[in-house]
């Protein structure tokens, strides 16, 4: 039996019109938390973060103006990154499909203002587009930080439905992005067997090293472990499942970097906890170490679309961002359970620091009786 939710609801912000699972983008914004876009079908983008006012945090949300986005418009996917230092700015990407009276066109928006002052401003860069159509129906864009030469970038990666995972790349000379091969920076992406419906690219820490993953509509699954300066492939594993892949996760585990993957079915109203069991004795309830675990669920009134686990607040603690068919939801951590943990972890750490100055203490003595006897 899984436990009651930890997280409760902050509040609750209704979109114009419905999203979709590449609806949602956690904006980093230096040294003030993240900041939310969410895009619906119709042409629409909501900006949503917390703001210091009168000395309390205040959620708001407010629709942004971005350029070249037809009022027939359906919006597809969007992304957005900070830029690598030395770099400076902000960088949203968005596709969608124009519905003329004969043919759908897709495009892709690339928004970036280069003007000294304006880097971060995003009234700004929503006015700043560079207008690309697409020759494919687009999916799934998101970003990865590569090593090109002694430079490190951040770049663009679109999915569609001609199996190709296009790279698009910042120009510095032109000030624009443009797209380039892809395999030259990413040789595992190259010959996907089916459409794909999700990348995940993990750099791994202090490492030149990186795992790339991907889902296809075919059910086709494949990861990989790549030298990023030489983009030799390491180690690459694959397998086939039953049906379309709607998401691939890598995240850290304590073991090391692992990948997980994920399917899910539309229409589902249950967010579900799962908590990595690593002990070497079974727990309470007699599973066994080693498998993730049902912490507790918890019911929505509409289907749940995607969901980002970032800080919005800027206090070090991550809120749950999760979409729906009618709005964005955000919930937060108990603060009365985050102070016993604190608690609780600086007991161990007090404890831990006890046993290591004992044993340092024990050394030198018996370090001590060794000199007296040499001496002796």
């Amino acid at each position: 039996m899984s436990g009651v939710c930890t997280l409760t609801e902050d509040t609750f912000s209704r979109f114009p019109s419905q999203s979709n699972v590449y609806g949602l983008s956690a904006l980093p914004r230096p040294g003030a938390g993240h900041e939310l876009l969410a895009a619906t079908l119709k042409g629409k983008v909501t900006s949503f973060k917390y703001q210091d006012l009168r000395q309390k945090l205040r959620a708001g949300s407010r629709e942004l103006q971005f350029t070249y986005i037809p009022v027939d418009a359906e919006i597809v996917s969007i992304d957005s990154f900070s830029k690598s230092p030395p770099k400076r700015g902000l960088v949203v990407g968005i596709t969608f499909i124009k519905d003329s009276s004969d043919k759908a066109s897709p495009f892709l928006n690339i928004y970036c203002d280069y003007e000294p002052g304006s880097e971060y401003n995003l009234d700004s860069i929503a006015q700043s587009c560079l207008n690309l159509e697409l020759q494919f129906t687009p999916f799934q864009l998101c970003h990865a930080e590569v090593h090109d030469g002694e430079k490190q970038e951040t770049v663009f990666l679109l999915s569609g439905n001609d199996q190709c995972i296009h790279l698009y790349k910042e120009n510095e000379g032109l000030h624009q992005f443009e797209e380039q091969p892809g395999e030259n920076l990413f040789p595992e992406l190259k010959g996907v067997p089916s459409n794909v419906l999700w990348l995940s690219v993990y750099n791994i820490p202090d490492t030149q090293r990186r795992i790339t993953a991907y889902g296809c509509q075919s059910g086709y699954v494949c990861v990989s472990h790549v030298e990023q300066r030489s983009r030799e492939i390491l180690q690459s594993w694959s397998l086939q499942q039953d049906g379309p892949i709607s998401k691939v996760l890598i995240f850290n585990l304590p073991s090391g970097c692992r990948s997980q993957v994920e399917s899910s079915w539309e229409g589902t109203k249950e967010l579900m906890c799962y908590k990595y069991n690593k002990g070497d004795k079974c727990n309470q309830r007699g599973k066994p170490p080693g498998e993730f675990q049902l912490l507790w669920q918890r019911s929505f009134p509409s289907p749940l679309l995607c969901m980002a686990y970032v800080d919005l607040t800027c206090d070090g603690l991550c809120e749950l961002a999760i979409v729906c068919l009618k709005g964005l939801h955000i919930l937060q951590h108990s603060l009365t359970q985050t102070a016993r943990f604190v608690i609780l972890r600086l007991r161990e750490k007090v404890s831990q620091l006890r046993v290591s100055e004992t044993s340092l203490f024990h050394e030198e003595d018996e370090s001590d009786k060794v000199q007296q006897a040499t001496q002796d």
